[in-house]
């Protein structure tokens, strides 16, 4: 698969260092730092383009890219833009980590959707870079969930075999607006991961039980 990476920060590297590895080819843009970015792609096998690039050389565009730049980022896209699954890697945190910048009435990949018409977008917040970027993603011996958001069902399941090959645990969580919750758990992580000390090697976990054995009863 042909992946076009909007954001080369540590996220967009690692969820390309990490794709690449299963034989995927990677285009990488939107960076300050050009030169940098060359050095960086060339090591990695990657190539390397402008935004508008990318997405015509993608069969999936990720944008990985601060939230605070996501508008300037998706106006580079270009007037006549293909029709493209947008893997969203974003998340609406405040510059200073402190909470989300929107939330609950609407959410981050929601407002994606607004500023990319010409995309099918699916929220999907990948383990922290850290994790990306480890020789290891397992947390014990278990992946880390990450939850698929978004309208498109086929979008979903493609997003979802790539989170599978960055290696965490998919969890197909039905439409968009569902982001307006998986976003806030992710914001529970950097919370307990910066603020409380824990560390980025964290994630979530869903348990859920075969529904044959019918309701709980007592507390």
């Amino acid at each position: 698969m042909r992946i076009g990476i909007i954001g080369a920060g540590n996220v967009g590297i690692g969820v390309a260092r990490r794709l690449i590895a299963k034989g995927h080819a990677v285009m990488l843009s939107f960076c300050l730092d050009m030169d940098r970015l060359a050095s960086t792609a060339a090591g990695l096998r990657a190539r390397v383009g402008t935004v508008s690039e990318a997405v015509e050389f993608a069969d999936v565009v990720v944008l990985a890219v601060p939230w605070g730049v996501v508008p300037e980022a998706l106006s580079q896209v270009g007037t006549e833009p293909p029709q493209r699954i947008l893997w969203d890697c974003t998340n609406a945190l405040k510059p200073d980590l402190s909470g989300l910048a929107i939330g609950t009435e609407t959410s981050g990949g929601e407002e994606v959707a607004k500023l990319a018409p010409w995309a099918s977008v699916v929220k999907a917040i990948p383990p922290f870079a850290q994790m990306l970027h480890s020789p290891n993603m397992l947390i014990g011996d278990k992946r880390t969930d990450v939850f698929v958001c978004g309208d498109d069902e086929n979008a979903r399941t493609v997003v979802s075999r790539l989170v599978r090959e960055i290696d965490a645990q998919p969890i197909d969580a039905g439409p968009l607006s569902l982001a307006r919750y998986a976003e806030p758990a992710a914001m529970l992580l950097v919370t307990l991961a910066y603020a409380r000390n824990w560390g980025p090697r964290i994630g979530m976990s869903v348990l859920r039980g075969d529904p044959a054995q019918g309701p709980l009863h007592g507390v």
